[in-house]
């Protein structure tokens, strides 16, 4: 299973899920879903400005578990 890997990246960077929230400007409900791995898909500009953020790439951004 391919996993968000937000609440690492967040931990690192010292950063909190409202800053992040407020960073991408969707809606919260959206937001909470897809941070909690909960969304089967996500958008490229979404993943593109989470890769900006926490400058990073894409295979930063996702981890694959055996889930």
């Amino acid at each position: 299973m391919v996993k968000l890997n937000v609440i690492n990246l967040l931990k690192e960077t010292g950063k909190t899920k409202y800053w992040l929230y407020k960073q991408l400007g969707m809606s919260y409900q959206n937001f909470s879903r897809m941070i909690n791995n909960q969304t089967k898909s996500i958008r490229y500009e979404n993943i593109e400005t989470l890769c900006l953020l926490f400058d990073c790439t894409p295979n930063e951004l996702f981890e694959i578990t055996d889930d």
